[in-house]
């Protein structure tokens, strides 16, 4: 396969096991000049397995606007360049979007070489429609990913999220409030030995009692559009009052009496509450 200079190729790396990997991508990394990459010593693991030896450039969030003119100076001077993020495909939720964007300035074409996705690989498993929106790596705070779910969770579209694993139980606490009656996949570990994809009813999973490593990609599942206008805060408000004095049967027919909605929704909902006031 023969490279040019004037061109920035894309490559995508494995997401855990090793092999998963193109015979493109390989022979594009041996015959570049310079591969810029997240952190150096994650890259070198994967091109000391495939015996590559090349001269490896820092390329991450910190550094970007700083480098970019002294890679732009690399290709003036003729020489291969590739990018690849620690894991994946690059530029989703990686940086080399501002390298792009320079590149296209400076006439430099931009070379995309696919290759493993945990996005596509979370999707593909899901049994879910495939008309989805990414949102990448959701906010660290709070009250900023009840601004975002409460934008998101309007949209009847399949979605996918990466939550650091330790943000989970507060991700899934929000799920519940704002996707409620929507299935929810959680894949941890893709491709690897201890790789797992956790199927639920949002209403009905329960938060991790033990710690959890690493990203989690997370998939929820397309919404139902009879149900996309209904308030389900008023719902719960209502559930959490009858509770009290009713069964979970007698609360749920209640409910119904005022609220013209699906009645498992509703079941769900209630069951949910239910099962929270136990623990």
């Amino acid at each position: 396969m023969k490279l040019f200079s004037n061109n920035l190729y894309i490559v995508s790396t494995p997401i855990g096991n090793l092999d998963d990997i193109t015979l493109r991508a390989l022979d594009v990394l041996k015959n570049s000049d310079i591969i810029l990459c997240e952190d150096t010593r994650r890259s070198l693991i994967l091109l000391d397995h495939y015996k590559i030896k090349k001269k490896l450039v820092s390329y991450h969030k910190f550094n970007e606007k700083k480098q970019v003119s002294t890679i732009i100076e690399y290709f003036k001077q003729g020489k291969i360049l590739s990018l690849i993020s620690d894991a994946g495909t690059p530029l989703l939720s990686d940086p080399g979007r501002i390298l792009v964007n320079e590149c296209v300035n400076n006439k430099i074409s931009i070379i995309p070489i696919p290759g493993a996705s945990s996005v596509t690989a979370a999707l593909s498993i899901s049994g879910f429609e495939d008309k989805f929106l990414f949102y990448g790596f959701l906010p660290k705070k709070e009250n900023e990913l009840i601004k975002v779910f409460t934008i998101l969770s309007k949209n009847q579209y399949t979605q996918i999220f990466f939550v650091p694993a330790k943000k989970i139980n507060i991700c899934i606490k929000l799920f519940k409030k704002f996707y409620s009656g929507r299935k929810i996949v959680i894949a941890k570990e893709i491709t690897k030995l201890h790789e797992a994809f956790i199927r639920a009813d949002i209403d009905q999973i329960k938060t991790f009692k033990n710690p959890v490593k690493g990203e989690l990609t997370i998939v929820v599942s397309e919404g139902d559009k009879k149900t996309k206008n209904i308030d389900k805060e008023k719902i719960v408000n209502k559930a959490k009052k009858y509770l009290k004095k009713y069964s979970l049967k007698d609360t749920v027919e209640l409910i119904l009496e005022t609220e013209k909605t699906n009645k498992k929704l509703v079941y769900d909902l209630c069951l949910s509450i239910k099962d929270e006031k136990k623990n």
